[in-house]
């Protein structure tokens, strides 16, 4: 199940360049480069002679050239030139997509180019506001992108799958949940009161005693997740919303379906102390780096098992409300689009 009218990562902006980058989103191949004025381009990977992915052919000023038989296309998708031949065939173009820069990463609309505002980005500031030290990094994963959506959702797995770097025992003993929602999001902010910090806590922040920590998880279709994190030292004011004397960050989660058994990951870790320490945001982006890697352990074993027993028998525990209302906003947001599709080809 994919949602196509949505704007999804692509790509770190370093990462598109003068060379073909080919990638599948939503099932479709993609190959993206930058034209000589350094705009991101987007097209389908894919020559209309004879298919072979244009990710593998090469820039020729503004022109990608297929390796095959040398056709080239523009930044449009029409093909220009074939070669030995004065004559364009007809139809041969192939699918261009709506690219914008934004927050570091290249995003692309997969959908309708007629519905692609990109005033519809999510904001993630933090990965390039001067009030924040940030990084950000890429993860494939093995595993269907839903799976990811609800680990994030469910925070109570810190506890047991990253008890050695930002989990503990507290995030379920001692812990209070709240979930919100409106129509098209979910927040579940869990405040843990008087307690032990984790170990990535007290490497960063320093902790000698027990804190105050909260987990604010942001939920906005179809897959995009900010959580506000941090932690004072017990008695300073929180969960009433005073963050005194303690640590503030932000991870910013972003997947991209690649296709059904497969995802993109696209991540930050933001923090606003200490902005301009390079070693403190190197070091958070690791810790981080190492839980998620376990995370992707998780997942890759879930898929495995989904790849064996299709559609099994599923019992949800209250640590799921989260999980089940964003799935529920997925669900009605999937009906609606395709239900929208004929209007669309219709218009077309």
């Amino acid at each position: 199940m994919f949602l196509k009218n949505s704007w999804y990562v692509a790509a770190n902006d370093h990462e598109i360049s003068r060379t073909p980058l080919g990638r599948v989103f939503l099932g479709e191949p993609v190959v993206m480069y930058r034209k000589e004025d350094g705009t991101a381009i987007a097209l389908e990977d894919r020559c209309v002679h004879r298919h072979l992915p244009l990710s593998m052919g090469k820039m020729v000023g503004d022109r990608i050239q297929c390796a095959y038989h040398g056709l080239q296309y523009d930044g449009t998708g029409v093909c220009v030139r074939v070669p030995g031949q004065d004559k364009i065939p007809p139809g041969a173009k192939i699918r261009s997509y709506p690219v914008v820069e934004r927050h570091k990463w290249v995003w692309i609309w997969m959908g309708d180019p007629a519905l692609a505002n990109p005033d519809k980005i999510p904001d993630y500031h933090w990965l390039d506001d001067a009030n924040w030290g940030a990084r950000s990094s890429y993860l494939h994963v093995n595993a269907n992108w839903q799976l990811i959506v609800d680990n994030l959702l469910d925070l109570t797995h810190l506890a047991f799958v990253h008890e050695t770097t930002i989990g503990n025992s507290a995030l379920v003993d001692n812990a209070n949940v709240k979930v919100t929602h409106t129509d098209n999001t979910v927040v579940v902010t869990r405040w843990i009161v008087d307690a032990p910090a984790p170990p990535t806590f007290v490497k960063a922040g320093g902790f000698t005693a027990n804190v105050d920590r909260w987990q604010i998880v942001d939920f906005q279709p179809p897959a995009f997740l900010r959580l506000d994190v941090g932690a004072t030292p017990t008695g300073t004011g929180a969960p009433q919303g005073k963050r005194v004397g303690g640590i503030e960050m932000r991870n910013l989660n972003a997947i991209t379906p690649e296709t059904e058994t497969t995802a993109h990951y696209f991540w930050g870790q933001a923090h606003s102390w200490d902005v301009n320490n390079a070693k403190l945001s190197d070091m958070l982006l690791e810790q981080i780096r190492m839980a998620f890697h376990e995370d992707v352990g998780v997942f890759e074993a879930q898929q495995r098992t989904l790849d064996m027993i299709p559609n099994p028998h599923q019992v949800d525990i209250v640590a799921d409300t989260g999980v089940n209302l964003a799935r529920r906003i997925l669900d009605r947001l999937y009906k609606e689009e395709r239900a929208d599709e004929p209007h669309q080809v219709a218009a077309e």
